[in-house]
């Protein structure tokens, strides 16, 4: 799984990590003090592109990681195996076989629940947090599966249609390209605001409605898609819903840490138009980001851009990133 890859103007390492079981593939680039990079869904250490290049010019050894489910990492089939304790304990382990000192990370969608909750457990090995596109919320006595049921009783949300396995995966399998495309420009600041979570009939499907743009923004080539495709194709969509139907257990395994803040310097960078936003009704969730962290650094929106901030907006989320690791 070791290797060398050329995408872009950048080229990156991979290395294989052992976490019991469990092989991790990262990619890797630069020297210094280590940034450890957990992307989301449905995405790849790929969706880190842009920060791999950037940070590894100054003076970072800069790491991103396929998370278990995606591209080059194991894909258990079990839903436990995709709990937050379980993707915590994989993040550990990268970042004590990376560096003797504690690591800075950087996450985005469920990529930030995975680093936020890795800082809780693990809080020696973690120096920092920099938490994308969902902020930190102490846990609480409901999974947000739960509350999404009562949230939107009667209507379509996407995270309830992900909980019956193999219903998902089918639709999206069926046609890899167009399902792609139609989820990341949804999601995108360039699709109307809070079209991924737009009125629907309880019974619809994930792509009803959903459009196919011709041509796609900018922000995503044609190579950057299908990297995510090819990597798909391989893998399939199980590991990464798994982590939608894992919440309950979460619930369960993270009991002791309802209500703990994070204790390490963190910040959050968020799109203006990401529909995370608006999950729920009258309430805009990025309107105090801070408030479960106790050394927090700041809050960046970026205006226009959509879900995906890092790769829609690399300059101004590299800004961000940059001067959140200066003050450290």
């Amino acid at each position: 799984m070791s290797g060398i890859w050329v995408f872009g103007e950048g080229q990156v390492e991979f290395r294989e990590f052992k976490n019991g079981d469990i092989s991790l593939r990262v990619a890797l680039k630069g020297e210094g003090p280590v940034i450890l990079c957990v992307h989301g869904w449905p995405e790849l250490w790929f969706s880190w592109r842009h920060q791999i290049n950037a940070f590894s010019e100054k003076g970072y050894t800069v790491a991103a990681m396929d998370v278990r489910g995606y591209g080059g990492s194991s894909r258990p089939h079990e839903i436990e195996a995709y709990s937050l304790k379980s993707l915590a304990s994989d993040v550990a382990c990268v970042a004590a076989e990376l560096s003797d000192d504690p690591v800075i990370l950087f996450g985005h969608d469920w990529g930030a629940p995975i680093v936020w909750t890795s800082a809780l457990l693990h809080p020696g090995q973690i120096k920092a947090v920099a938490g994308l596109s969902v902020p930190y919320t102490p846990g609480g006595e409901l999974a947000f599966i739960d509350m999404a049921e009562m949230i939107y009783a009667g209507r379509f949300f996407y995270q309830k249609y992900f909980q019956s396995e193999g219903v998902a995966e089918s639709e999206i399998e069926s046609d890899l390209t167009d399902s792609l495309r139609k989820i990341y420009f949804s999601l995108s600041g360039d699709a109307p605001l809070d079209d991924w979570i737009k009125n629907k009939p309880e019974k619809a499907s994930l792509l009803d409605d959903l459009v196919n743009p011709s041509p796609f923004p900018d922000w995503l080539t044609e190579d950057d898609l299908n990297v995510y495709v090819d990597a798909f194709r391989s893998g399939g969509f199980r590991g990464p819903l798994n982590r939608y139907r894992a919440q309950r257990i979460d619930l369960i395994e993270l009991k002791d840490l309802r209500g703990r803040h994070v204790e390490q310097p963190a910040c959050f960078i968020g799109g203006e138009r990401d529909c995370v936003r608006h999950f729920v009704d009258g309430m805009d969730l990025y309107a105090d980001p801070g408030s479960g962290c106790d050394d927090y650094r700041g809050t960046t929106i970026v205006d226009g851009a959509g879900h995906w901030v890092q790769q829609e907006a690399p300059e101004e989320t590299n800004k961000a990133l940059g001067a959140f690791l200066e003050k450290l």
